[in-house]
């Protein structure tokens, strides 16, 4: 007698469906409630994938039919035993649910080659039956060769491995939390629950077989309504062996059917076998895994990362069948955490926050230290440039990793910093609710500002006058020309200049803008202009480095007394 004993740790949320939309109907035209097995009409229509098989999909023995999409990554290779009937269908089954997918879309798909033996049919009725290898013998059904026929469908072999190990285990050799217990009495195993829980999982590290390997029943009991059931059936090597399961519905094992998931994480070798008509899904997590069914009826999903064959038993009896229903439960959910990663950009010295600087997130990937941008190695970009907002933040929701901030443009009025890559930052399951975040700096240019360079000269002899009076306004009132009362008027800028010898007045470090100069007083013996005020005079991003010069020019004279002759 095998038991499985209730653990004491508590079992973590649950909302999660299975990876890649599988497990639900898809529409097509899903019934409100799928009927038991029956050979009635089509009942509705279900787009999803009934069978997955990461590796090849084989039929041998008697084995009579596959319900619903069927695809399989590596070749569908069929070599029925002589003797039964020829016919092997796919899509449509002639006993089953009675939800087949939509008439013209693939039924069955394969990454590799469709081989049918000779004298024997493959049967996808109003079905498509497309395949990236070549297909040989007799196909019923639209043939459709195409080299990236499974292309679609590729991640969901990784994908199903990972939530295999998952719903297992919550970490490495830690198994999941159990809410029962699991006893094999010889004469049935007998699965309790704990009445409560909306996810009931047990861990089976023994198998559903009974005495010498014969069969035994199957029975769940304390199994709240409409919970879902997750059994993880552990080890190298496992066996199902049950008369469990009925056609008509009629049974508890058969109510269980669309919430009840059967979990094989590490099994090589997986044997399904019996007479009954086996209810719940089916996933087998190791990618080099090979299970074998010959049980008369599989009712649920059907998903193997590694190989499946469709047979009869050695003892002889056909007409095995996969009956497409579907998982609505909810299960662990194994996605990663995801947290945020974060660069905030800030002004120095203010320590203000920086709007407006563009960044690109990437991740490590080429196990080459440092970032990588270019070439065929590089490293990997996540999502598009990111700007920062009135917080000066960036940010990125991404599973644990390394990664790197990269600014590919600063703010406006910021000069490109020396250093435009940050990190790495590293992001983990453990830090994943906080983050990792980098805090940059730019230093804000200078505005640019230039000079107002004064010439004074003898309007007569043009030698340099020293001892004239200027001062610089600048035009700050939008009225054309220089005001210097009102309100409001234009600013006058610092002190005044007189010229020296050289007849030079220096106005430097001047903003860029337009400028007003103001004579207030002339050498002696020399006359003030009529009009003191000379100019605009614009200081420009293209003249600011040489700057403005004016050469302005006195008349000797006395004041009152006119010109000098």
């Amino acid at each position: 007698m095998a038991l499985a004993v209730m653990g004491a740790a508590a079992v973590p949320a649950v909302a999660a469906p299975l990876p890649g939309g599988l497990g639900p109907c898809l529409p097509g035209d899903c019934p409100d409630a799928y009927p038991p097995v029956n050979n009635g009409p089509i009942a509705g229509r279900d787009d999803n994938i009934n069978v997955f098989v990461g590796n090849d999909f084989r039929v041998r023995g008697r084995a009579a039919e596959a319900e619903g999409k069927v695809v399989t990554l590596g070749d569908f290779d069929m070599e029925k035993a002589a003797g039964g009937s020829s016919l092997y269908n796919v899509g449509v089954a002639g006993v089953g649910s009675r939800v087949p997918p939509s008439a013209g879309t693939d039924w069955l798909t394969t990454g590799g080659a469709v081989r049918i033996a000779s004298g024997q049919t493959l049967d996808a009725e109003a079905g498509v039956v497309r395949h990236a290898g070549p297909a040989t013998g007799t196909i019923r059904g639209r043939n459709v060769q195409d080299a990236n026929a499974a292309r679609p469908y590729a991640a969901l072999r990784d994908e199903l491995a990972a939530a295999s190990r998952c719903y297992a285990y919550i970490a490495e050799g830690q198994a999941r939390p159990v809410t029962g217990s699991a006893r094999n009495t010889v004469a049935e195993t007998l699965f309790t629950g704990d009445g409560t829980s909306r996810l009931q999982v047990f861990n089976v590290d023994f198998d559903l077989v009974g005495r010498d390997g014969g069969q035994q029943g199957v029975r769940f009991v304390n199994i709240p309504d409409g919970a879902t059931v997750l059994v993880n059936l552990t080890g190298g090597a496992r066996v199902i062996n049950t008369f469990s399961g009925t056609i008509a519905d009629n049974s508890d094992l058969n109510r269980l059917r669309e919430r009840l998931l059967w979990n094989f994480p590490e099994a090589t070798t997986v044997e399904l076998k019996g007479t009954g008509q086996f209810q719940g899904s089916i996933l087998a997590g190791n990618r080099e895994g090979e299970t074998t069914v010959t049980l008369p009826g599989i009712n649920g999903r059907f998903l193997t990362t590694g190989s499946l064959t469709h047979t009869s038993a050695a003892t002889g009896g056909g007409g095995q069948e996969i009956h497409a229903y579907p998982f609505n439960g909810d299960l662990p959910d194994c996605a990663p955490p995801r947290g945020n990663v974060t660069v905030i950009k800030k002004d120095s010295p203010s320590g203000n926050a920086l709007a407006g600087a563009r960044f690109q997130l990437w991740r490590e990937t080429n196990g080459a230290a440092g970032l990588q941008t270019t070439g065929d190695g590089r490293d990997t970009p996540v999502g598009g440039v990111c700007t920062t907002d009135a917080r000066g933040e960036c940010r990125g929701s991404v599973e644990p990793g390394t990664y790197y901030w990269q600014e590919t443009q600063p703010p406006a009025g910021y000069p490109v910093p020396r250093t435009t890559v940050f990190g790495p930052l590293t992001l983990t399951a453990a830090n994943a609710s906080q983050g990792v975040s980098v805090t940059v700096t730019n230093t804000k240019a200078a505005d640019p500002t230039g000079t107002i360079h004064l010439v004074k000269q003898n309007a007569k002899t043009k030698r340099p006058l020293q001892g004239a009076v200027f001062e610089l306004w600048r035009e700050t009132n939008g009225v054309a020309g220089l005001q210097v009362t009102g309100t409001p008027a234009d600013r006058r800028v610092g002190t005044g200049c007189a010229t020296d010898r050289q007849g030079h007045c220096t106005f430097a470090n001047q903003p860029l803008g337009t400028y007003y100069l103001r004579e207030t007083a002339v050498p002696e013996g020399y006359l003030m202009p009529r009009n003191p005020v000379s100019g605009p005079y614009a200081l420009t991003a293209a003249n600011a480095t040489a700057g403005v010069t004016a050469t302005l020019k006195n008349t000797p004279g006395e004041p009152g007394k006119g010109p000098k002759k």
